[in-house]
C-alpha cells in the first residue's frame, strides 16, 4: 500500500531565511521552488537522501499553512506518503474507518495527486498521501 516516505513537509515563515540553513549549513541540494496557489503555498523541494524535505511558506494569512505556524509555530507540518492508485487507497483508509480530510484526491507540488489523512485518526499526525506523476506514468 505505502511505497516509501515520499517527503516531510515543514512549515516555516519564509524561505529566503530558511533555505540558507538547508542549502548553505547542511548542504542539501535545493531541487527547486514552485508556487502551490490552490494550497496558498509556496515551496521549495530540498533533496535529503532518497527522500525530500518540503519547506512551506504560506502566501496569505488565510493560508492552511500561515494558521498552523499562527497555532504551533514553525516545523513539521506533515509526513507524505508515496502511494500508487491513490484513490483506491483513500478508499480503503475510509473502509478501515480512519477519517479523510480529502475524500478525493487534488493536484499538489510537483503535479503530484495528494489527499490528507485527518490527524485526528492518526495519533495528531498529518499524513499526505502522494502519488506523483512519474509514478503514474510507470504503471502504464
Amino acid at each position: 500500500m505505502i511505497k516509501n516516505i515520499d517527503h516531510i513537509g515543514i512549515a516555516v515563515k519564509s524561505l529566503d531565511e530558511t533555505l540558507p540553513l538547508y542549502t548553505d549549513t547542511l548542504k542539501l541540494e535545493l531541487e527547486g521552488i514552485e508556487t502551490v496557489e490552490s494550497q496558498g503555498v509556496k515551496v521549495a523541494f530540498i533533496l535529503a537522501g532518497n527522500t525530500r524535505l518540503e519547506l512551506l511558506e504560506a502566501l496569505s494569512p488565510e493560508s492552511p499553512i500561515a494558521k498552523f505556524i499562527e497555532k504551533r509555530g514553525e516545523g513539521i507540518h506533515h509526513v507524505a506518503l508515496g502511494v500508487e492508485h491513490i484513490e483506491d487507497r483513500i478508499k480503503e483508509i475510509k473502509e478501515s474507518g480512519i477519517r479523510m480530510i480529502d475524500d478525493t484526491s487534488r493536484k499538489g507540488a510537483h503535479h503530484a495527486d495528494v489527499a490528507f489523512v485527518h490527524p485526528k485518526s492518526t495519533a495528531g499526525v498529518l499524513y499526505e498521501l502522494c502519488e506523483r506523476a512519474e509514478s503514474k506514468e510507470e504503471q502504464k
